[in-house]
């Protein structure tokens, strides 16, 4: 039943194809920011739960 509401629907096919490219940009630019992330930022997060454990004892 869904195969046959689907099938005429003008331009079916585009739908996939518009899902993929935004499935892998999104990845893409998630990528493209932990890359360029400076050093420094990402080791202060790094160390962020511990510090907090050593600050409640």
């Amino acid at each position: 039943m869904y195969k046959e509401v689907a099938q005429h629907i003008p331009n079916v096919s585009i739908y996939p194809i518009i899902s993929l490219v935004i499935f892998f940009s999104f990845f893409l630019i998630l990528l493209l920011i932990v890359i360029t992330k400076d050093k420094k930022i990402v080791d202060t997060l790094k160390h962020m739960p511990i510090d907090d454990q050593k600050t409640e004892q």
